[in-house]
């Protein structure tokens, strides 16, 4: 992460110096953390000043949202306005292109917008190829289904994804991998992510095999859909994995004692 790390909180302490320990700082990261760790930061995770999950600015903040929504707006409206595929096809793509020259103007990372332009340009070809215009939408379709598959298997080999994300975040590292319920947590969370992958599926897929009758709803739902219900999947995943409060430990510990 390349933000300043914050001191060490309740949530986002090591997991040694919850339990009274001093980790050694010199310890060398092993090769399976260090992956992880870049995992992480090309998942493009960032945290707040104090340590949390900035699910705003994880998901590209506004102009990252509005360059995976406007495009398909523009289509939708265009189409909509004046039936004409091409048209409404070069429309959307004039809109992702327009924030890549936004970004050069800003001098900011084009990754995001260029997959953009990347992902509009693979929609507009395949919609202009069969002549339906609900096929601007089947790419997404893959792309989901192929991130609930990755998700699903690293909860089978129990790297489960939420874990790689939130515990750098967290300053847990991958030493979270040691405690069994804090593995189930990141199941958990990332059971949430799969849900909130597959609800998209579930509701829009039947859209698009309706056709053009489906079209303004299908757009509607993959609006709605998109980076709302993703930032609400992540803010959820997140809330759900929280390690217990250091304080809530110590106070556990002293009752028994008594």
């Amino acid at each position: 992460m390349t933000e300043q790390q914050p001191e060490q909180s309740s949530e986002n302490a090591a997991p040694g110096r919850r339990q009274g320990t001093d980790p050694s700082p010199a310890a060398a990261p092993s090769p399976v953390a260090g992956l992880a760790a870049e995992y992480a930061a090309k998942a493009g995770l960032h945290r707040t000043h104090d340590g949390r999950v900035d699910v705003l600015r994880s998901a590209g903040g506004v102009q990252g949202i509005a360059e995976s929504i406007v495009p398909g707006l523009v289509f939708l409206v265009a189409f909509t306005v004046t039936r004409e595929l091409t048209l409404s096809l070069v429309a959307a793509l004039a809109s992702a292109a327009a924030f890549t020259i936004a970004r050069l103007a800003q001098r900011r990372p084009l990754t995001q917008a260029l997959a953009g332009v990347v992902g509009v340009g693979i929609s507009a070809w395949l919609a202009n190829t069969t002549g339906k215009a609900e096929d601007f939408y089947l790419p997404g379709f893959f792309t989901n289904a192929a991130y609930i598959l990755a998700m699903v298997v690293s909860i089978i080999v129990k790297w489960p994804v939420a874990g790689l994300l939130f515990g750098f975040i967290r300053n847990e590292g991958v030493e979270w991998r040691k405690d069994p319920d804090r593995v189930k947590a990141y199941r958990l969370g990332t059971w949430i992510i799969v849900a909130v992958l597959a609800l998209r599926l579930i509701v829009q897929v039947p859209l698009y095999l309706m056709g053009p009758d489906g079209l303004a709803a299908l757009a509607t739902t993959r609006l709605i859909m998109g980076a709302p219900l993703y930032i609400l999947g992540v803010w959820v995943a997140w809330l759900v994995t929280r390690p217990a409060p250091a304080e809530a430990e110590d106070r556990a510990g002293a009752g028994q004692d008594t």
